[in-house]
């Protein structure tokens, strides 16, 4: 099969602008002579050496920080966390610091940082391996987050990161390193805040973003076979979000429903439909709907595992709902 994995788009991605630029190098646990965990860093190592290739031990906070100080020296490092779920250990350094040094440096310093390691509801990785860390991050100021779900976005929008003034944390999720598509050709960089259209339709708009882009294209083919016109719209940035094309979306099918792997309570959807009243509330016909995983820890069974996350056909049931009833 031809095509491009998506943890080679974003070691191609990390390739390519360490080759272009001196400035960058890669920090984290394994990333150098063995690869990466998911071998997002593979080769990497050998080809540009040890000091912009570093291999660092069990502590996150220190290195986040050491990722901070080189940022203010005039590198632009990328720090990959084994799992995001560890990086909650460097939080202090991604908030206070990451996040602020810009701002409380009157403008003196900038943190070109990029943030990134794979998350999410993985098969039976248990809690403590299953995390969603982008509610967690979404207060904190001057930070951007985004989310790939394509091998296509995955590699436009690292190539972007990279070359961003800003820190950047990046979300991967840990069941799409598998995809395979068709890469486009040359130096292909996606925008940082600017969500994508899949989709075009005039019945109800679904919000969505990383894996669960794909459960709503399984439901999208059901809905499409009841005669439900879905707007299908991946989030891709998930600060700021992109309310231009969220807002004309939502004028044109007035529904909307949000579709996301992150807990319920606090969630991305939270904050989001929240905008979405402000901005669109005369546009509405039916109150928005909000599909989130439970507000538990995530269980190791298989079963109960599925359970806690947006199933398709939990999809389509709302879409049917909001179109056909207008609840």
């Amino acid at each position: 099969m031809s095509g491009t994995l998506l943890f080679n788009a974003l070691r191609d991605a990390i390739d390519e602008e360490m080759a272009r630029d001196s400035h960058v190098c890669v920090m984290g646990e394994d990333v150098g002579q063995y690869g990466g965990s998911y071998k997002v860093t593979k080769d990497l190592y050998e080809k540009y050496g040890e000091l912009r290739v570093l291999d660092t031990p069990i502590a996150e906070n220190s290195f986040t920080g050491m990722a901070v100080g080189a940022a203010m020296t005039g590198l632009r490092p990328i720090v990959e966390g084994m799992n995001m779920g560890f990086l909650l250990l460097a939080f202090n350094q991604i908030s206070n610091n990451m996040g602020m040094l810009r701002y409380t440096s009157g403008g003196n310093f900038t943190i070109p940082t990029v943030v990134r390691g794979p998350g999410g509801v993985g098969r039976q990785l248990g809690a403590e391996h299953s995390q969603r860390l982008e509610a967690y991050f979404h207060a904190v100021p001057g930070i951007k987050i985004v989310a790939c779900s394509t091998p296509t976005n995955a590699k436009g929008l690292m190539k972007a990161a990279i070359r961003d003034n800003n820190p950047v944390l990046f979300f991967e999720h840990v069941l799409l390193y598998n995809l395979i598509e068709e890469l486009p050709d040359g130096d292909y960089v996606c925008a940082l805040d600017q969500a994508d259209l899949v989709r075009e339709g005039k019945d109800v708009t679904i919000l969505t973003y990383s894996r669960m882009r794909h459960h709503c294209l399984k439901a999208v083919e059901q809905l499409e076979a009841d005669g439900i016109d879905v707007e299908l719209i991946d989030l891709i940035s998930l600060k700021p979000f992109d309310m231009e094309t969220i807002v004309r979306s939502i004028r044109k099918t007035h529904r909307v429903i949000v579709v996301e792997e992150c807990m319920k309570t606090g969630g991305i959807g939270a904050e989001l439909i929240a905008l979405i009243t402000e901005q669109c509330f005369d546009e509405l016909d039916a109150r928005p709907i909000r599909l989130s995983s439970q507000d538990i820890p995530t269980p190791y069974n298989g079963k109960l595992e599925n359970f806690t996350i947006i199933q398709p056909h939990q999809i389509v049931e709302a879409a049917q709902q909001i179109v056909l009833k207008g609840l």
